[in-house]
């Protein structure tokens, strides 16, 4: 049995990603945005577009926000 890859390619096209914000970052620019793009996710700091977003497989953005969303990361390794 083959294991999803957790790498994205750096060759990802963004031209046509449609970013969008959490509803809890009130309008400010001082959060993350996300874009979904197909097979892939890519995340990016609002107040600095214009730098490269980081990519990730959907497995890989699963797991992070799965991680995320369990609670502190100290808790589980600490």
């Amino acid at each position: 049995m083959s294991t999803p890859s957790l790498a994205a390619p750096h060759d990802v096209d963004l031209t046509h990603a449609r970013w969008r914000k959490s509803s809890y970052s009130g309008g400010a620019n001082d959060c993350v945005e996300v874009a979904e793009l197909g097979e892939h996710a890519a995340v990016r700091d609002s107040k600095d577009i214009g730098r490269r977003p980081l990519l990730f497989s959907n497995a890989a953005m699963s797991a992070l926000v799965g991680g995320i969303a369990s609670g502190p990361i100290g808790e589980r390794w600490g």
